[in-house]
């Protein structure tokens, strides 16, 4: 298995600024009730961890009939670790690919990007 260099300490680190943002600012601006529909709907805003790149997700509620209930997970931004407090920003666009729009960022930066570039906001 290769090591990717992140300290659990930085990892830790980054997860903490990350639930911040979704705590502080994601939620309470794009999800601050849950609005059920008969269509999909979101219910929660979440951060998970692949490797070095932590996605950023909104889970989503289906009030169809058929599938009454199921939930699933549509990611719309990823920060990925590139070295030591440097990130690339990503988008995740509709066709299912990640697109970088930011590159070199410290965590600081990325964070103030993701809360001022809209594309980085969830639907």
């Amino acid at each position: 298995m290769r090591s990717s260099g992140f300290s659990a300490a930085e990892k830790s680190a980054v997860t903490a600024a990350c639930q911040h943002l979704i705590d502080d600012f994601l939620k309470p601006r794009f999800l601050p009730t849950i609005r059920p529909t008969q269509f999909n709907y979101p219910v929660d805003i979440l951060g998970k961890w692949h490797g070095t790149k932590y996605r950023f997700i909104q889970r989503y509620r289906s009030g169809f009939p058929e599938n009454l209930g199921e939930e699933f997970d549509a990611p719309f931004a990823r920060l990925d670790r590139i070295n030591r407090d440097r990130f690339d920003l990503q988008w995740h666009r509709h066709t299912g690919e990640w697109f970088c729009l930011y590159r070199g960022l410290t965590l600081a930066e990325a964070i103030d990007a993701l809360k001022s570039d809209g594309l980085f906001h969830p639907f």
